[in-house]
């Protein structure tokens, strides 16, 4: 995604990176720190809440990653932002992105506990690549070694956006769930 691209999906203001990526060894205590995140979404949301996972790379025990929190929300329809956005907002979660060509993704940032809140619809295909992707790395130490090799080389780069690194990634991360056996074949 180039600068003009991001731009048009990002709400508020474009902010480039303030120094290199960071990325640390698995912290134990990131499991956790997604159940204080996923009580604190449930309370705001209560039953508008479909489905709540803990993504990403601090969602697999042994990756190094960036500390930050991963969450895939799945509310009834991402593009009723009146339905939830006020409650997460509330609830201290700051809407930053509005992807309509992207299966309707909407993302949300908090800055205290540095989560990524990505909110999805029922059905998305990208909710469960993501999945099986997490699920894939937790069992296949290969995989999850050659995830952690691709990641340290692309942070050693210099990067403008965060989306750059995380395009950047995209290669290993097709090669990585094609052998997970995605696309899946059949009903979800």
């Amino acid at each position: 995604m180039n600068e003009e691209e991001l731009r048009a999906v990002v709400i508020g203001e474009l902010r480039p990176l303030e120094g290199p990526i960071l990325l640390v060894d698995y912290d134990p205590d990131w499991p956790q720190r997604f159940a204080r995140e996923a009580e604190r979404i449930l309370a705001a949301l209560g039953p508008a809440v479909l489905q709540l996972e803990h993504a990403g790379s601090t969602s697999v025990p042994g990756l190094a990653a960036k500390p930050i929190i991963d969450i895939v929300l799945v509310v009834a329809d991402s593009t009723d932002e009146d339905g939830y956005v006020p409650a997460l907002e509330a609830a201290g979660y700051i809407l930053r992105i509005r992807e309509p060509e992207w299966y309707e993704h909407r993302m949300f940032r908090e800055r205290e506990a540095n989560v990524n809140l990505h909110v999805f619809s029922p059905g998305c295909e990208e909710v469960d690549k993501m999945l099986i992707f997490r699920d894939w790395l937790r069992e296949n130490e290969a995989d999850r070694q050659l995830y952690e090799r691709t990641k340290r080389e692309l942070v050693q780069q210099k990067w403008k956006f965060g989306q750059e690194y995380a395009d950047a990634k995209t290669a290993v991360v097709e090669e990585i769930v094609a052998r997970a056996g995605w696309p899946r074949s059949g009903p979800r």
